[in-house]
């Protein structure tokens, strides 16, 4: 079962600290390609101050979209830039993943590359699939209580759609805001609806064109708790 709890003991984040951020990637990046800021703010139409802010301020907080477009432009790959591609260490019995950044449990959560550490997760649970056909995400919030509460941890496939209509997928909406939220739809119609399980969280609904800035990043396979005693 993609719930099931664990109890697993999360690396600090400061094993991390020696590790590049995604300013420093893009700027390695502009430094491999030669290309200068006012160059690549003409073929992005980022402005030129936003992306010498981006490169420069030795941060993760750069939200995805904009990273996409870089990355599209240079030509390599996103999850470069994000540090997403870094290889999970594999041993025997456990594959250690970086955790990779936070998923909103509500609503309005940009979504950025942020690393906040690392944990274990036991071969068995990548279910015979490579350990790049996973990520894991921080979830924050509390709209998906109880099942998911606020600085969990989940285990989450890679995959582009969903399987069926009130599957919890992580989503990506208005470009750069991301959410962990059941996914409802009917085939053929042009809307989305996320529904949080807290009841105290209204629905949201995606219609018409706002959903040509939609994605499904994957779906969550399992939770992982840490419990303080």
């Amino acid at each position: 079962m993609w719930n099931d709890v664990a109890i697993m003991k999360n690396r600090n984040r400061e094993e991390w600290g020696a590790m590049e951020t995604v300013s420093e990637r893009i700027l390695k990046a502009l430094t491999e390609k030669d290309m200068s800021y006012g160059e690549l703010s003409k073929l992005t139409d980022i402005p030129k101050s936003s992306l010498q802010r981006y490169a420069t301020s030795k941060t993760n907080k750069v939200p995805i979209d904009v990273v996409e477009i870089i990355a599209s432009v240079l030509n390599i790959p996103a999850t470069r830039l994000m540090g997403w591609d870094a290889p999970p260490t594999v041993t025997k019995d456990y594959v250690a993943f970086p955790i990779i950044g936070e998923v909103a449990a509500g609503y309005e959560h940009f979504a950025e590359a942020d690393q906040y550490g690392s944990v274990d997760i036991p071969q068995s649970w990548l279910k015979g699939r490579k350990a790049s056909d996973y990520f894991v995400l921080r979830v924050s919030g509390d709209s998906m209580y109880p099942l998911y509460q606020d600085g969990d941890l989940v285990l989450v496939l890679k995959q582009s759609t969903m399987n069926h209509s009130g599957e919890v997928g992580v989503f990506i909406y208005d470009d750069d805001k991301a959410t962990l939220k059941k996914i409802e739809y009917v085939m053929g119609q042009d809307w989305v609806r996320l529904v949080p399980i807290n009841p105290n969280y209204p629905p949201q609904m995606i219609r018409d064109e706002a959903l040509e800035h939609c994605r499904v990043l994957g779906i969550p396979k399992r939770l992982i708790r840490e419990i303080n005693q």
